[in-house]
């Protein structure tokens, strides 16, 4: 024990600033992660803010049907899954054909200039990306109208029209993350061993098939663990960006309402924070059983590619 004891000081006293840099993110993480874990008790609660947490009144489900009884629990249900697969599904593929086309560029310069062009919108707030977003949907002033003008095509009414929304915000979605997936491809690829590339091209590979038979083979792992870590959060709807982008446009709630923004307007006007949790546990379950399963799938193709 004691053996243990003065390993554990050596290590610490060896990389101290190391593990200093990991105390902010573990603070967080012990705070608002483990922490808060007793308050998932109100959702099985009439929670009075008054009685506090362990004196409240116990009533089981009944805050889970709250949500499952609603008419439109289907709806956004499948809203919040179809979204967040688009996202991963797109930005996934979106990056990493970016990061191998870079990869292949010849001019550093321009490559860089370019990765920090395409890296700079994840910087931005999603308040100023709608911004950006009412600046080409406006129906009078909007510039993708202002084309179809210019071709002699009837303006749209984009923000009443709801079947065009699924693809606008995964393209705003893609187009803001884009950059941050694409320093993680690159980061990844630029660890592949040259003597990989090098033993392709003594045996007359060309590039597309050096890049088809080692560079996506190695990044597998990468995306692998990426995807299965979005997997994690495919029931949470990117509420800051719906409501950044959409606010409380009822027309609009048949394809971009997810559960996100439904609890949301639910406690706005209920004021219930006991349903909102409830939504939340169930999110959070589900969420699990995703990352879970799909980890234990890929296990089973790939060992080496699990997350755990």
């Amino acid at each position: 024990m004691k053996k243990n004891r003065s390993g554990f000081l050596r290590e610490i006293r060896s990389n101290g600033s190391a593990y200093l840099l990991v105390v902010p993110a573990a603070i967080y993480t012990l705070v608002f992660g483990y922490f808060t874990l007793p308050y998932m008790l109100i959702a099985f609660q009439k929670f009075n803010f008054k009685t506090g947490l362990f004196n409240s009144a116990w009533v089981g489900f009944d805050n889970f049907k709250f949500f499952f009884s609603s008419p439109r629990a289907l709806e956004v249900t499948f809203n919040t899954l179809k979204l967040n697969f688009l996202f991963i599904m797109v930005g996934t593929l979106a990056a990493m054909a970016l990061a191998i086309l870079f990869n292949e560029l010849r001019s550093r310069w321009f490559s860089r200039v370019t990765q920090s062009t395409i890296l700079f919108p994840h910087f931005l707030s999603w308040v100023i990306v709608s911004y950006i977003v009412y600046s080409l949907l406006s129906t009078d002033y909007g510039i993708l109208n202002r084309i179809l003008a210019f071709f002699h095509v009837d303006p749209v009414n984009w923000y009443a029209s709801p079947q065009y929304w699924t693809w606008i915000l995964t393209t705003a979605a893609v187009w803001k993350d884009i950059g941050m997936n694409l320093v993680i491809y690159l980061a990844a690829i630029t660890g592949i061993d040259d003597s990989y590339y090098e033993a392709g091209r003594i045996d007359g590979a060309s590039r597309w098939q050096l890049i088809r038979h080692i560079t996506i083979p190695l990044m597998l792992p990468t995306i692998t663990i990426l995807t299965l870590l979005a997997l994690g959060k495919i029931m949470y709807g990117s509420f800051d960006m719906i409501y950044a982008i959409v606010k409380d446009n009822g027309l609009l709630y048949p394809t971009v309402d997810v559960i996100d923004t439904y609890v949301f307007r639910s406690l706005r006007t209920i004021g219930n924070p006991a349903q909102a949790m409830a939504v939340g546990l169930y999110q959070s379950v589900v969420g699990f059983i995703l990352v879970w399963g799909s980890n234990k799938i890929v296990k089973k193709v790939n060992p080496d590619h699990a997350l755990f």
